[in-house]
Parts: structure tokens; sequence; C-alpha cells
């Protein structure tokens, strides 16, 4: 049992490798495979729950990076066991949904694969107990959803997802960023030793950038104002995909984050402040642009948008109070917008449209489907006696207590009224697409299909009527995220309280904001505030790639001509810099230069005179290896066989690939006029002797510096290697090689791909 929460992680990455190989088999239907391992791995989870809701934590660790103290350590506490259960529990749903959303023929393991990838990296997301763990599945929730919108979709799915990556990327490199200062100011990089001594940050000189630097993360990647501009953008994916993201993955991870570090900056003014005002801004701004939406794919999206608001507001409050309800909510939240998600794509499957305008009187048509959205559509517009009457009652109330009086009143007003419009474009969900007539021919879809849909939406209506029996749920996972105790008494009916008369107030103005709903979208009709964000993000990244090429255009050139200035011009600045930083002289006498080095030199020398003499092209290629071959006895004569054998090689392949280039060029080259030859050589000389007076200044420091003294001490001991040349290479600058390894990898993808389609054309 203690290792779950790190089995659990691999196991559903087991299941992504094995997705590909079971769509093969089964086309489509192996959605219902992957949603038995789903299921399987909410029923560990439900089994463990009550062990977590006793106040035990369930944890493992492997060794990753022990030199860097980094292990894949995961941990099942209250707070990553809902979020568990979401992932997991929506996850089976959504895939048994796909296993009939899908069409029969098309690439259902690519689908598969990275769906059940992003749930396994949500998975590791909200057990991971390393900061850098964290981190890399933080990372991979952002590039698995790219893949997901992007689909096999056009241009629109392409935009759109890149759009979704760019800026939940930058908000993944604040996220580093603050992980790493909160791991230097803790001395620990161990999440859960953090979380229990959270005086060691927030007393830190580096807690006020730690934490604009979550708010960043967590603002991107769960869409608040002003980025909420990329969330909508991503309904272009498949409606699996989008039920998926919205109601339990992907947008969730900064609520996530959020919510565990609510332990170290809650009660703080700044932190409260800024999450409280954010928060509910994007709630009222989410509920307006959902109340403007004709397309109910949209009209969802922008609710989710509304939602997260909320959520990132009761986080904000940081009482015990105000956490339990964010954690209920979540959880209502979860089940109803994934009922509403699939519904959806069920009404856009059957009839053709999800627009409101085109549909009518499908209450007659679909009965069952209607039932359907009807319980989901009142438990988002919080109606008793469903779930998220309870969780909405209990949020307004969570903002009642814990907030300063002008905070308090400008939070309940906001938090209502943005629970006025959600009851408006619920009630308008369900009127737009069912009431009315019928003007097509429809029938409610099979059982099979319709099911996943009915679930979700069933279990809101079960566990508004027993919400008591969420109390070993709710509350561990508020404590957990708060690191305190406290206690939850979650009821469908508490007595006339201040929750309930602003949850009635709500309900009451909802009913006659809908009453009045014809002006009220004529008004607005003329909003033009929806693609604002997206027009200025498109207008930023369409500069940065048109400064991108005119930085690059330069180097675009075909002729090497238009290339050399800027390494001569290089080399030359280099060379003066070294000469005015240094003063012009040596530390001391020039090291002797034995008989074998001298040699060498002249054979170097002479062998480069040839080459720039050299008229035919083959000529030009043999002196050009005799350099290179000379080059890597130079580095044997130095010491360094490594670096020898790499020469060679690089010369060999270098000698090959220019001659097999050569083979379809004119033998000799083309004569320069003598002016020309004479600005060259001059040129050559010039720069040759700055580049060679740099490199003498520089290698004649005879002292050992502070750096080579520690890596020549460094080497045998912490990096095990007598080399100390290959232990800097591979050790200590690992992540420099690393990234070099992989800028020639993505070449030779490149040119090998770039070849393969000249060929085919």
């Amino acid at each position: 049992m203690a290792t779950l929460p790190l089995i659990l992680p691999a196991a559903m990455l087991v299941v992504a490798a094995v997705a590909p190989l079971a769509a093969r088999w089964w086309g489509r239907s192996a959605g219902y495979a992957i949603a038995v391992a789903y299921a399987a791995g909410t029923g560990a989870l439900l089994t463990a729950a009550p062990r977590v809701a006793d106040g035990a934590e369930l944890a493992a660790a492997v060794p990753w990076v022990p030199g860097l103290g980094i292990r894949l350590a995961f941990r099942l506490d209250g707070l990553s066991l809902l979020f568990g259960l979401l992932v997991l529990g929506v996850g089976a749903l959504v895939a048994a949904y796909s296993a009939r959303y899908l069409k029969r023929e098309g690439r259902h393991g690519r689908f598969y694969g990275l769906f059940t990838l992003f749930a396994a990296s949500m998975l590791g997301l909200v057990t991971a107990d390393d900061l850098f763990l964290l981190f890399v599945f933080w990372e991979m929730t952002s590039i698995t959803s790219f893949f997901l919108i992007g689909g096999d979709g056009g241009p629109e799915a392409s935009r759109s997802a890149t759009r979704a990556f760019l800026l939940t990327s930058l908000g993944g490199l604040a996220l580093f960023a603050a992980l790493v200062l909160a791991g230097i100011a803790a001395g620990s990089f161990d999440l859960h030793g953090i979380l229990e001594r959270p005086g060691a940050i927030r007393d830190h000189a580096f807690a006020p950038a730690i934490m604009l630097l979550l708010f960043a993360a967590a603002f991107t990647k769960s869409a608040q104002v002003p980025f909420h501009f990329w969330l909508p953008g991503a309904m272009v994916a498949p409606t699996p995909v989008s039920t998926y993201l919205h109601a339990a993955t992907m947008v969730k991870a900064g609520i996530y984050v959020l919510a565990r570090f609510s332990a170290v900056f809650a009660g703080d003014p700044t932190w409260t402040t800024t999450l409280v005002l954010v928060g509910l801004t994007t709630a009222v701004v989410g509920a307006v642009l959902a109340l403007k939406q004709h397309d109910l794919k949209a009209l969802l999206a922008y609710s989710t948008v509304s939602q997260l608001g909320l959520l990132t507001a009761l986080v904000g409050v940081g009482t015990f109070a105000a956490m339990a309800a964010a954690c209920l909510h979540l959880l209502a939240h979860g089940l109803y917008k994934a009922s509403l998600f699939m519904v959806v794509g069920i009404i856009e499957h059957e009839a053709g449209s999800r627009d409101l305008r085109r549909l009518s009187g499908l209450r007659r048509l679909m009965p069952r489907t209607a039932a359907v959205t009807g319980i989901a559509a009142l438990s988002m517009a919080g109606i008793p006696p469903l779930l998220g009457f309870v969780s909405k009652e209990e949020s307004l109330a969570g903002f009642l207590g814990g907030l300063p009086d002008g905070l308090a009143l400008v939070a309940v007003t906001l938090a209502v009224l943005a629970s006025v419009m959600t009851f408006a474009y619920g009630a308008r969900i369900f009127d737009g697409a069912f009431a009315g007539t019928a003007t097509q021919r429809l029938y409610d879809p099979p059982a099979g299909f319709l099911a996943p849909a009915a679930l979700p939406a069933a279990l809101g209506l079960l566990l508004g009527l027993v919400v008591w029996r969420l109390d070993p749920l709710v509350g561990p996972a508020a404590a957990a995220a708060l690191g305190m105790e406290g206690e939850t008494h979650l009821a469908l009916w508490h007595g006339l309280t201040p929750g309930l008369a602003l949850s009635g107030v709500a309900i009451g103005a909802g009913v006659l904001l809908f009453a009045v709903r014809r002006p009220v979208e004529h008004v607005l009709a003329r909003l033009r505030a929806p693609a604002a964000g997206e027009r200025a993000f498109d207008r930023s990244h369409r500069a940065v790639v048109g400064t991108g090429k005119i930085a690059g255009r330069p180097f675009l050139a075909a002729t090497p001509v238009r290339h050399l200035p800027w390494v001569l011009a290089t080399a030359a600045v280099a060379g003066v810099a070294t000469w005015r930083l240094l003063g012009g002289s040596a530390d001391g006498p020039p090291p002797p230069f034995p008989p074998p080095d001298r040699w060498l030199a002249g054979a170097l020398a002479l062998s480069v005179l040839a080459l720039a003499w050299a008229r035919n092209r083959l000529a030009a290629v043999a002196v050009l290896g005799t350099v290179g071959f000379l080059v890597s006895v130079l580095w044997v004569l130095l010491g360094a066989p490594d670096l020898a054998i790499t020469q060679l090689l690089v010369e060999t392949l270098t000698v090959v690939l220019v001659v097999l280039v050569f083979r379809g060029l004119p033998k000799g080259f083309a004569r320069s006029s003598g002016r020309r030859m004479a600005a060259g050589a001059g040129a050559a000389v010039v720069v040759g002797g700055l580049a060679a007076w740099g490199t003498f200044l520089l290698t004649g420091r005879r002292q050992l510096s502070e750096p080579g003294a520690y890596f020549l001490e460094a080497a045998a001991s912490e990096a095990g290697g007598k080399n100390v040349v290959n232990t800097i290479l591979v050790d200590f600058r690992a992540l420099d090689t690393l990234g070099e390894i992989t800028v020639l990898a993505v070449a030779a993808l490149g040119v090998f791909l770039l070849v393969r389609r000249t060929g085919e054309r």
C-alpha cells in the first residue's frame, strides 16, 4: 500500500505505452480496455482513502540523481487523493466515451497513447514529492496537451495548440524558477519537508519572488485573466480531449499548485488579496463571456474559466472552511462539467451542430440525453439537492470569513454576481437546445455512448443527497493543503445560514437574468473583448517570429561570402577585447616550444597556405583533410587521445560529405580578381594576428585559476574520472552537453526529412 503513489503513475505510463498496440488490435473500442485500467487505478485510490482520511500519508521514493539529492519521490495525502480520483475517475469515463465518439477509422493509437500519457503526467504531478519531479510532470502536461489539442486538425487547431503551449510553457518557466528559489530558501528540494517548515520560505528574502512566480505559473495554466483566452481556443480539440482537459486535468494543475503552496503563503496579505481579486475578476469575466456564446462548447469553455476563477479565489482566502469549499467545488465541477462536455459531443454527433441558434426541441427527440443535461446543468447552476448546490453554498460562505471587511464585501459581491450568471448560462444550455419545437428527426444515442455522460450527472445528484459522506475526502484534502487540522460538516441543509441566503439571492437573480436573456444577448453581442487576448498574443508572437527572421536573414545566404564577415568580425573583436582586458601582455614567459611542436606547426601552416592556394576542388578537400589530421596529431601530443579520435572521425566524415557534394560541381574554383585576393589575404593576416595574439594572452596566464583548481580536484572525487576534460563535458556541464547533442539530433532529423521529401518530389 505504501508504494501506491509510485506504482500508479508508473502503471499509467505502461498503459500509455501499450495503448497504441491495443488500438491496433481493437480500433476505437480499445477505449474500453483503457477505461478499465483507469477504473482499476480509481479503485486502488479508494482502497487507500480510509487510511488517508485517518491522517496517514503514503510515500515511496527511489533515487534519481543522487548527487543532487533528487529522487523519484511520490506521496499520497488528502489533496493528492482528491485530485488523483478526479484524474483517474473522469479519465475512465472519457476513455469509455471515446470508444464510441471516435470514428471507426482513424489514428486511434496516437490518440489513446497521448491521452493516457496526459493522464499519467497529471497523476504524477499531483503525487510528486520532489520539486524537480513536480516540474517535469507539469511540463509533460503542457507537451501532451499540445499534441492532443492540435490533433489531426487544420491550421486553426495548430494555432490554438501553439498558443496554449507557448503560454503555459512561459508559466512553466516561472514555476521552475519558483521551485528552484524555494529549494534554495528551504535548503531542500523535498516538497513534503518544505511544507512542514513553511517559515523557511515565508521568512526568506526570496519569498516575494517565489510568490509572484507561482502566480505567473498558476494563472497561465488555469486560465486566469488576462491569460484566459487560450482555454476557449483549445476547444478545437476533439470533445474527449476538451472534456478531460476542462473537468479533471490540465487546467486544474494551477489550482493544485496554489493549494499545495497555501501551507506556506496562506494568510499573507499579498497572497490573499491577489488570488481573491484575480480569481473573482476571472469568475465574472468568464461568466459574462459564457453568456455571450452560442456555441455550446465555447459556452462551457468560458464557464470553466469562470469556475477556475472561483476556485482560485477560494484558495486565496486561506481559511480551512474556504479550502474545504474549494475542494468540494473542485469535485462538483469535475462531475457536472465532464457530463456536460460529453453531452455536447453527443448532440453534435447526432444533430450535426452545437450552435444554440440551430438547435431546438431536443427534449422530445432525445429525452434521456435531455435528462442527463438537465441534471448536470442544474448542478452547475447550484440548485438543490445536487452537489453543485452544496459546493456553491459552501463557497459563498467561505468568502464571509477570514478576509478583511472591505475585501470580504468585494469578494462576496463578485462571487454572487458570478453565481447569478452561472445560473443564467446553465439554464440557457438546456433552454436553447432542448426546449422549443423540434426541427429535426433525431434519437437518443445508444446506451453505451450516453452512459459515460450520465454517470457523473447521477453521481452529482447522489452525492448531493448524501453529501456528508464526502467529509472524509474533503476534510483531509483541505488539511493537507493548509498544513493544519480542521473539521468539515457537509450537509444538504444547515438551516438558515448566510451562505444559504447568498445562494438564494444568486438563484433568484439568476432567474430574472434568464428571463431577460434576449435584451442581455443583444447588449453582449456588441462586446468585442473575447478575441482581445488572442489578438494581443498573436501580434506579440508574430513580432517575435518576425524579429527572429530579420536577425537570421544575414545567415540564410547561399554564398559563403555573406557568412565570412560575421566570423571574421567576431574573431577580431574577441582578439581586441582580450588584449584590452589583459593589458596586452602575458603573465610570464611563453612555454617551451620543442622541435616536434615546431614541425607540426610548420606543417599546419604549409597545409593552410596550400588550401588557400588550391584551384582544384578535390585537391582543396584533400588538403583540408590533411589540416584536420595534423590537428589530431596535436591532440595526441597534448595528451588528449579522446579528442584526437573525435577529430579523426569528424574529419573523415567531413571529407566524405564534401566529396559527395563536390561531385556535382565543376572541378575547379572560379577565378578571383587580384584585388579581391589581396583584400582576403589582408583580412586573413589582420584577423589571424589578432586571434593568435588573444589566444597567446589567454594561454599565457600561468597561474592556475580558481575554477581550474576546483575541476582538477573534484574530477576524481565527485565525477569519478581522471580525464578532467571528459568529466567537465559529461558531469559538470552535462546539461550543456545534452543540449548540444539535442541540437545535433534535431538538425540530423531535419536534414533526413528534408532529403526524404526532396527525394519524393
